[in-house]
């Protein structure tokens, strides 16, 4: 039985063999989708306008040819241009004579869509900012430290004159993030537009997620500026405090040093209240929640 089980196989690989040439001998219908390709004109031109990536041939013809259509490598329904610019109306059965791979004895029923309508543009480039297209969930507690960082932040575009004119940025690709609780680097492609290339294949995004708290720094000295040489203010106290919100590897190097205060003589001389408000410089990438004292009491001094 064992020595019979190699012509067994031997049988059975035959008989299907044959079977499949007896069927794909008969004749077939097919839908072969292709892609769409225009050729031929020159490289400081371009097509200015979105297309189809593929077209969709019914085709009649025995099985095994009709089979050979579908495994061939590097196919595609060619369209030759030529140098004319402007806008082109192209019907795709006029060029079955520019697509060989397709061979003589099948029949070509259809091509879908009819006909395919576009513009030939002269190129130029242009240098636009990016702009990333983020979706960000964070964990409870957790956010942007600082402004999502681009690498590049900038980038060149070669492309149809009409549509690289009228840009300004260049948006990626979106991306949906969600629990962040850590710093996170993602590399982004951009958006594709017809008949365009970009310098830079993709962009580097930055996020700074720290967790967010709160801090408050304490004594720090109040200024009076511009007071005139013959007067003295003296402000009721001379001192505040104030709590800022930010990124907790941001708030923990700063200090009482890394922020100042100061009031404006001319809003003292102008206030009905008898007293005024300080205002605070304060640290990038932190947010001021609140100032104590509210609004500081003074006195002026005249000199003679």
């Amino acid at each position: 039985m064992k020595k019979k089980i190699p012509l067994i196989i031997i049988s059975a690989v035959f008989s299907i063999i044959l079977w499949g040439s007896i069927s794909l001998s008969d004749e077939y219908y097919a839908n072969v989708s292709v892609p769409l390709k225009i050729s031929d004109y020159p490289s400081e031109l371009t097509i200015g306008t979105a297309l189809p990536e593929f077209v969709t041939i019914k085709l009649r013809g025995q099985g095994w040819k009709l089979f050979s259509v579908n495994i061939g490598k590097d196919v595609a329904y060619n369209i030759p241009v030529g140098s004319d610019t402007g806008k082109q109306e192209i019907k795709l059965m006029d060029y079955l004579t520019d697509n060989r791979w397709m061979l003589s004895e099948l029949s070509i029923m259809d091509i879908l869509p009819h006909t395919i309508s576009f513009t030939i543009e002269k190129k130029i480039k242009k240098l636009v900012a990016v702009v990333p297209d983020l979706v960000l969930d964070y964990k409870a507690g957790y956010g942007l430290a600082t402004p999502v960082e681009l690498v590049p932040d900038s980038v060149t575009i070669e492309g149809p004159q009409s549509l690289v004119d009228s840009l300004n940025e260049l948006t990626t690709n979106i991306i949906k993030l969600s629990s962040l609780d850590k710093k996170t680097i993602k590399t982004i492609d951009f958006v594709k537009l017809p008949g365009t290339s970009y310098h830079s294949k993709f962009v580097t995004v930055n996020l700074d997620v720290q967790r967010i708290v709160d801090n408050q720094f304490d004594d720090i000295p109040v200024q009076v500026l511009n007071v005139p040489p013959d007067r003295d203010v003296i402000l009721l106290p001379n001192k505040v405090s104030c709590s800022i919100h930010g990124g907790i590897e941001i708030l923990g190097k700063l200090n009482a040093n890394d922020f100042s205060a100061f009031v404006y003589y001319r809003d003292v001389v102008l206030d009905t209240l008898g007293s005024v408000v300080a205002n605070i410089n304060y640290p990038v990438n932190t947010e001021l929640q609140f100032v104590k004292p509210e609004r500081l009491r003074y006195v002026i001094k005249k000199f003679r």
